[in-house]
């Protein structure tokens, strides 16, 4: 099934102690239907020393969200997606909201 956010796209958290908060999607985690967005649900995490880090330390990361958590951001707010198929056969995303194409899905067919 075709997801309504990818990598790449800036997104806004609609729901839990981010809500609000925009930032790019860096990593989508498919198997979990998680995504990584920039700047949004760090956590913080103890590094131990090793060899190449002996100081080792603390450092903060970005924590995976659900992918329904998020939704992509069209003039500074939420939209939902909808998937057209042009005749040619070629799949796109396009913005319910000002109806903005939001990216290529699938080439044409042959």
């Amino acid at each position: 099934m075709p997801k309504h956010v990818r990598k790449g796209d800036t997104v806004i958290v609609t729901s839990g102690d981010h809500k609000g908060v925009t930032g790019e999607i860096i990593e989508m985690i498919t198997k979990s239907d998680q995504v990584i967005v920039k700047g949004v649900n760090l956590r913080t995490k103890h590094i131990r020393p090793t060899q190449i880090n002996p100081k080792g330390g603390i450092v903060q990361i970005e924590a995976p969200l659900h992918i329904s958590k998020v939704s992509p951001v069209v003039d500074g707010k939420p939209t939902r997606v909808r998937f057209e198929t042009a005749k040619d056969g070629t799949k796109t995303r396009v913005a319910v909201r000002g109806g903005k194409v939001l990216g290529q899905v699938s080439g044409p067919k042959s």
